[in-house]
């Protein structure tokens, strides 16, 4: 338990005008707090789970009128009393709430602080907390349905039933260093190998898993990349269907990496054009070209541009055996179609190309299901486990090697007490999952990226 007697208040709804506000507190003594500035029912002896209209003042100095929700101990988000006030929306107001709650007691909360309490109280655990934030920041339907059912612990479950099969042939391996000079077995090798390839495969799913989590919660980041004029900004521009990058005739006029998103098929596509890929003595564009390169490295997938009005076939094959060696997902998109030299078409592979015009829309509607086509995304259901934490991904992979070096170590039958330290391996990074084990750094880089009033 969180034994810390501090009343922490946060705004826990988004900054800025609106009709309503809230103004959350969590601690042992938030509810009496709140009835120093309050005059309504005395909500010390109302129930958990009411609300209340009143007045809330500064000495007697009105404030705003308010409905102030009740939570007893420990029927609350934190398993603390809690109370949340709604008031009217302006800023100024919520402002004037926190100032007069902070004189009389509390303090301001800490980013992801209700959370953090929420988990140091065994309201969950360490995964189904850090769900809560995805909740928040899901811009999909697959991400929102994803982090839901990992809040609701259906990652969590899967995780702590392997590392409870695994506990148990790790305390008989510990029992046989206890008795090493006996020379005894109790963990019987073969049902500890059948048992470490039976967690093996449902780590394996879940790690493979990631790639589709990793797309629905950040987005798939996409490249667009090509030699200096051959239309980038307008392919952009297209895609997003608004004026974002600046569109010149004049080589070399994207200096930086511009960025938007739009949704594709429930999936958000981060498309990103780049500076034109030549060599330069402009400082300032060299500088674009490095960017563009350490880009391109980062990217999921790259729309690779060539002008058919002016390339030649021998400069696509000699960009395209560049770009190859990337070894990341790319389409070959040829631009201003319109102006094309029908030889070169005709020396082009059709299936190897997209062909269109951006500053007049052409093919644009192909375009987008080429993208599509290379992400074969399903849509999550209830119930569905998927990786989407790289957190979680790296735990998992450590947890998998640990396990290898297992089978491997009773294969060329080494001392039971390497087996023993893998098995532990295995085990601290199954609660590190979790939070069984978890040390204080991991807990403030964790609830550090949480909005305060969550």
């Amino acid at each position: 338990m969180n034994h810390s007697d501090d009343t922490i208040v946060a705004l826990a709804t988004a900054q800025g005008i609106s009709a309503i506000a809230v103004v959350r507190l969590a601690g042992k003594n938030s509810i009496s707090l709140v009835q120093k500035i309050f005059k309504g029912k005395k909500l010390e002896d109302v129930p958990s789970h009411t609300v209340h209209f009143g007045l809330l003042h500064d000495n007697g100095i009105p404030i705003d009128e308010v409905l102030v929700s009740v939570f007893r101990e420990p029927h609350s988000f934190t398993k603390e009393n809690a109370v949340e006030i709604a008031c009217h929306g302006s800023p100024l107001i919520a402002k004037e709430i926190i100032k007069t709650l902070l004189k009389h007691g509390a303090r301001l909360a800490e980013p992801g602080e209700f959370t953090k309490r929420a988990f140091l109280n065994g309201r969950f655990d360490l995964a189904q907390a850090e769900a809560v934030a995805d909740i928040i920041n899901a811009e999909t339907d697959n991400g929102r349905q994803a982090a839901l059912n990992q809040m609701r612990g259906g990652f969590s479950g899967t995780i702590k039933n392997l590392r409870e099969e695994l506990i148990h042939f790790a305390s008989l391996i510990e029992l046989e260093l206890d008795f090493a000079e006996e020379d005894v077995e109790f963990a019987k090798r073969d049902e500890l190998k059948k048992l470490i390839s039976k967690i093996q495969s449902v780590i394996h799913a879940l790690i493979l898993s990631f790639d589709q989590g990793n797309v629905i919660k950040n987005g798939v980041p996409t490249v667009i990349a090509g030699k200096p004029n051959v239309g980038k900004s307008t392919l952009l521009n297209a895609l997003l269907n608004e004026e974002k990058a600046i569109v010149s005739d004049i080589p070399g006029t994207t200096r930086d990496v511009i960025e938007d998103e739009m949704m594709l098929g429930g999936m958000i596509f981060r498309f990103m054009d780049t500076a034109g890929l030549r060599e330069t003595s402009d400082t300032i564009e060299a500088i674009g070209v490095g960017r563009t390169k350490e880009t391109l490295r980062k990217a999921s997938l790259i729309l690779y541009v060539y002008d058919l009005s002016t390339t030649s076939p021998e400069e696509i094959e000699k960009e395209e055996d560049e770009i190859k060696k990337l070894n990341i997902p790319y389409i070959n998109v040829g631009n201003k179609i319109d102006k094309a030299d029908p030889a070169l078409l005709e020396k082009i592979n059709p299936e190897k190309f997209i062909f269109i015009s951006a500053s007049v829309k052409k093919n644009i509607s192909v375009l987008k299901d080429k993208i599509l086509s290379q992400f074969q995304i399903h849509n999550v259901k209830q119930g569905d486990v998927l990786v989407t934490n790289l957190r979680h991904y790296q735990c998992l992979q450590q947890t998998n090697e640990a396990l290898s070096r297992v089978v491997k170590g009773m294969e060329e039958k080494i001392a039971t007490d390497f087996l023993a330290m893998d098995i532990r391996y295995a085990l601290h990074y199954l609660g590190e999952i979790t939070g069984e084990i978890t040390t204080d750094n991991l807990l403030e880089n964790i609830f550090s990226k949480f909005c305060i009033g969550k």
